[in-house]
């Protein structure tokens, strides 16, 4: 079990799980979770974290195929800049490893953006909170259990 896990079940979120062996040698994560998974890389997102110029920290979901756009997800949360956030913040704050950050359970929950792409498919997958682990569900049980909301990130 992980927090993530353990936060889908509490609000009654209907999910599946999806384990694979992880490869230490993967240069990403999620594409090696589609390739292992057999989907198709545009459900299968990505889990970073952003520093806006004030210091806070916030979520940004997308697909792992793609590249976050810095100026959009400024502009989703309401910042005048972002950046990724540096790695011992990211494992402070969430309680994940990277390469396992799940925008699920975290220590402290963070203002969240998806992707809009996610609206388009039945359901995507997210990290379930470490390497080799996936939860599969809606894009809008993800935005209802993280308080998120949707918007063009890449």
């Amino acid at each position: 079990m992980t927090p993530a896990i353990d936060q889908l079940k509490k609000l009654g979120i209907t999910h599946s799980l999806h384990e694979y062996t992880h490869d230490a040698s993967a240069a990403s994560y999620g594409l090696e979770a589609a390739t292992k998974l057999g989907v198709n890389a545009d459900i299968v997102f990505k889990t970073l974290v952003v520093e806006t110029h004030t210091n806070t920290l916030a979520v940004a979901v997308l697909p792992v195929g793609h590249q976050l756009n810095f100026k959009r997800m400024a502009k989703a949360i309401g910042a005048k800049k972002v950046s990724m956030a540096n790695p011992a913040a990211v494992s402070r704050s969430s309680g994940y490893v990277l390469g396992g950050v799940s925008p699920l359970g975290q220590k402290r929950p963070l203002p969240t953006v998806i992707d809009e792409s996610a609206l388009s498919h039945k359901s995507m997958y997210v990290s379930g909170g470490h390497r080799g682990l996936e939860i599969e569900l809606a894009a809008q049980d993800l935005a209802t259990a993280t308080n998120a909301k949707f918007a063009g990130l890449t």
